[in-house]
Formats: C-alpha cells, structure tokens, sequence
C-alpha cells in the first residue's frame, strides 16, 4: 500500500478485518508509535525512540512489525542514511471483524487497550483542566446519556455521529501538520455504546396489557 499510489480516502481509513492485523496493533508501545507518527508525521527509529524514551532496537522492531500488517511503511528521507517511517492509514475501524471468533477475540483484546488509554488521558487530563480555557474545558471530560432506542435507530445514530466526526478525518489527516488551523489541539475521542441484556420488563407491549 503506497500514499502515492492509493487516493487520498483509501490513505486515510482502512477496514481491518484480519484478527493477525488487528492483534498486531494491539500493543501499547505500537499504539504510541502510531500517535507519534500522527502528531510529527515521518520520523527515524532513532526519533520516535527518543520521544518515546524507548531504546532504538526495541522502536525498530515495533515499526517493523507495524510495516508488516501495513500500518506503517517507509517515507523519503533526506538522504540514503536516513529511514523515516510514516502512517500508511490515518483511522481505523474493525467493526467487521466480530463475524468471526477469532476477529471477535483480536478486537476485544484491542478494545480493552484502547478503553485503558482513554482512562489514562482522562485522569491526565483531569489534572489539568483546571487550568485551561473555558473553550477546552467545558466540552471535554465524560458525558453519559441513557435512552431507549431500537436496532435500527442506534445504527442511525452512530451514522450521524460518525458523519460529524468523518468531516474532520477527512479534511484534516492527523499526520498532515498543514491542515491544522491555527490554535487546534489533539483532540481523542473514545466512545464507548454499551446495549443492556434484552430484558421482558423493557418490552412496551407489556405495559399495554
């Protein structure tokens, strides 16, 4: 997979649907890498290792195993000694993979990390919203809402809620640093859709009767 080659919307989502692939990226030292690569765009081994305080062996091997499931691939460096590595897919999704066991599994064990990482960020960020503008401090955090909805209105819903954020993946690669407008910040957003247990007591035609 080339960012030449490919167009710009191929570069920037990708379907994964192998459970290999999805338990490749399944690591936090390769999750970091990916972040990294999407803040500064293309950077050595040697960079990514020093920002990550990580020995440079141990960066390589992550980024090659990265560039094994097409995650990473290799950018044009400034000379021939230099071996830069850059984002081959800006965003993922791996909602497909559940209709096999094996895709199920891999997604979960993915799942759990990314959810481990989003608490992590959420008490770092609790230490410090105290001290940022209103902008950034009202509309981050945690925010819960319980409704009763059906199948088809939940899908209906995360359509809506994807097309929103969509906008900004597509306009913005976060690997692309040109496309930032002045004054804008990384922004993670990790939402989590949980369904309760089908339960006879949620049934509306109960209560007719």
């Amino acid at each position: 997979m080339s960012l030449e080659s490919d167009p710009p919307e191929s570069r920037r989502k990708r379907l994964l649907d192998d459970p290999l692939a999805i338990r490749a990226l399944a690591h936090p030292v390769r999750l970091d890498l990916q972040a990294l690569l999407g803040k500064h765009g293309p950077l050595t081994a040697a960079d990514a290792a020093r920002r990550l305080g990580i020995s440079q062996a141990l960066a390589s091997h992550h980024l090659r195993q990265l560039a094994k499931y097409d995650f990473v691939e290799p950018a044009p460096g400034r000379d021939n000694r230099e071996r830069p590595w850059r984002l081959v897919s800006t965003s993922q999704s791996w909602r497909s993979a559940h209709a096999t066991p094996e895709g199920a599994a891999a997604a979960d064990i993915l799942e759990q990390l990314i959810a481990e990482r989003a608490l992590n960020n959420l008490a770092d960020w609790q230490q410090r919203r105290s001290s940022e503008d209103d902008v950034w401090m009202d509309n981050a955090g945690i925010d819960q809402t319980g409704i009763y909805l059906t199948g088809e209105e939940l899908a209906e819903l995360e359509d809506q809620i994807s097309g929103l954020l969509r906008r900004y993946v597509d306009e913005r690669p976060i690997d692309d640093k040109s496309t930032r407008p002045p004054g804008s910040r990384r922004v993670d957003i990790v939402r989590i859709v949980t369904v309760s247990p089908a339960d006879e007591d949620d049934d509306p035609a109960e209560d007719e009767q």
